[in-house]
């Protein structure tokens, strides 16, 4: 679709199924953590992501392409890629679904300061300024908030979210300031799942066994995140981007930290504190400042 058009019913429906879809990732994760050593888990998505998203472009005819120049920018957002995932997967292993998506949801904030130097046409105005502030002041209640139950607010967890939020800030900068802008957006994923299972297996050699008490639900959990996130979710956020307004969809980022607390607390049962409330409300009014147009 060459005209993008402002965002409609539609388009806000599977917006918002997008974000309900990435939050119970979260879980999920969490979840098949108690299975599969962290950074294991995050190679086996790779791998049957890369095996999906392969079998898609094969039916519908997208080439692998390899064209000279890329190569290296490639191998560069799969490393960025791979420390984004050993991050959040370590992330939820050490602390809370909730802390993470306050801190991990972060990622526009940073994106909108380096921007503002990177890329044109991305300058802070005073209102998107107001929001990073605010968006700041949030993460950072959210780390030196210690008042989690049972020890489950880690502050290595913690660290961990946020270097998961830069890594995710580094590859969309690969995608935007790197010859990988030039190819297609399947193939720009192909490249960050295939470099980084290598990657991620080689690392997950230092993060302990492989396996821990391994059962059926956890293999349906890699299945979930493979199929339904990493090449599924992965598919629908590139068509919305290619359909509508970046902005338009942009706007509704505020919500992911949103359902990730909401998530947080009704499937795993965990403490929502007035600190994360506070910390979660700065960032998505935050957020929300810095897609204004």
């Amino acid at each position: 679709m060459d005209l993008k058009r402002d965002m409609d019913g539609r388009g806000a429906a599977i917006l918002i199924g997008v974000f309900v879809l990435l939050a119970v990732n979260q879980v999920v994760i969490k979840l098949t953590n108690q299975g599969f050593q962290p950074v294991f888990g995050a190679t086996l998505r790779s791998l049957g992501g890369v095996a999906v998203l392969s079998l898609w472009m094969l039916i519908r005819r997208v080439p692998l392409e390899f064209r000279p120049g890329t190569i290296g920018a490639g191998v560069l957002a799969g490393l960025v890629f791979s420390a984004e995932f050993i991050c959040l997967y370590v992330a939820l292993d050490l602390t809370t679904v909730t802390r993470v998506s306050v801190i991990f949801y972060s990622m526009p904030v940073w994106m909108a300061v380096v921007a503002h130097f990177a890329l044109p046409g991305e300058r802070l105005t005073p209102v998107k300024l107001l929001g990073l502030l605010l968006a700041f002041a949030g993460v950072t209640w959210a780390i030196l908030d210690r008042s989690g139950p049972g020890g489950e607010a880690s502050v290595w967890g913690d660290l961990a979210a946020l270097g998961a939020a830069w890594g995710w800030m580094g590859v969309s900068l690969c995608a935007r300031l790197t010859p990988l802008r030039v190819l297609s957006p399947e193939m720009q994923m192909w490249w960050q799942l295939a470099v980084s299972i290598p990657l991620m297996l080689v690392a997950a050699v230092f993060f302990g066994p492989f396996l821990r008490d391994l059962q059926p639900m956890h293999w349906a959990g890699i299945g979930f995140q493979a199929v339904l996130v990493a090449a599924g979710a992965f598919l629908v956020w590139f068509w919305l981007l290619k359909s509508y307004k970046a902005s338009s969809v942009a706007s509704f980022a505020f919500l992911s930290p949103i359902f990730g607390v909401f998530m947080g607390w009704a499937w795993l049962g965990e403490q929502v504190t007035v600190p994360v409330l506070g910390a979660l409300g700065l960032v998505a009014v935050g957020i929300l400042l810095i897609n204004r147009r």
